[in-house]
């Protein structure tokens, strides 16, 4: 898997003065698109969108120092349609406009190119199982809110503090599957999982019940699901764990995310410091 992402990341160095196709990205990976942004979110630290933003603007830096060519045409080539907009987003990456670069020989930034490699470390094992689930119902209330990749996510802290305990009484009452309980469910996530994009967030649970008036449903098709289980103090075991999943778990496995809810339930210490959580992800196999 991660020779094919390599060979991704080549594809997209002999075309950064070209539109970067991602379905041939994702082709060249053997692997969905969808896979592919969070895939590639996970393991670089940032959106494969804003690598290829980037990269472009290195080699365009280097242009520009060079001072062989208009800094329009470059902008041009780069993918800008206005001196402007170059001159834009030059500047948010190297803190100084292009001109002004040229004329003092600016120190500028460099995105080193990405290589992906495997490093076994073996000190621990992942507990994971994988499972097929008819459909079923997410019931429970809704809040959109920010993504956020450590630390608390301050927004979920205040919709669920919000939420009316009757509500919660009555929802304890449903749960007729797994994962039972109370759970959070994360679904419509931006594609490239960047920090502060929104999501829909769940306080909810799994049933097949009618859902009590003033709360929403979410209906979950049929499909294979991995399950991973962990330990430890919240919210960083839980947020390590999601990591680990994607940067070491779907390198090694012949499985690939495909889009749906994330689940995860959680059960907290009676200090409320750590937790077991299980955390349910949609997979499916790769093909061929």
């Amino acid at each position: 898997m991660l020779e094919r992402l390599n060979q991704a990341l080549e594809h997209i160095e002999r075309r950064l003065d070209q539109q970067v196709d991602v379905a041939e990205l994702a082709r060249l990976a053997a692997t969905s698109e969808y896979h592919l942004r969070r895939m590639f979110s996970a393991l670089a630290g940032m959106p494969l969108s804003e690598y290829v933003r980037r990269r472009r603007l290195t080699v365009a830096g280097a242009e520009v120092l060079a001072g062989r060519e208009p800094l329009l045409e470059i902008a041009v080539r780069y993918g800008y349609g206005s001196g402007e907009a170059f001159a834009r987003a030059f500047r948010a990456l190297h803190g100084v406009g292009p001109g002004e670069a040229r004329r003092t020989g600016a120190v500028l930034v460099s995105q080193p190119r990405l290589a992906f490699r495997l490093i076994v470390e073996g000190s621990s094992s992942m507990r994971y199982r994988v499972t097929d689930r008819s459909g079923f119902n997410v019931v429970g209330l809704k809040a959109r809110v920010p993504l956020v990749h450590t630390g608390p996510n301050q927004a979920i802290i205040d919709f669920v503090r919000g939420v009316d305990p009757h509500v919660t009484e009555r929802l304890e009452k449903l749960p007729d599957q797994e994962p039972q309980g109370i759970v959070a469910v994360c679904d419509d996530l931006d594609p490239s999982r960047a920090e502060g994009t929104e999501l829909d967030y769940y306080h909810a649970v799994i049933t097949s019940a009618a859902a009590p008036e003033g709360t929403t449903v979410l209906r979950v098709p049929a499909g294979t699901w991995a399950v991973f289980t962990t330990s430890g103090p919240v919210p960083h075991a839980i947020q390590e764990l999601w990591r680990d999943v994607f940067t070491e778990w779907f390198p090694s496995t012949p499985y690939r995310s495909r889009p749906g809810p994330e689940i995860l339930r959680t059960r907290l210490s009676s200090d409320r410091t750590a937790a077991d959580a299980e955390l349910w992800l949609p997979v499916e196999r790769e093909s061929g």
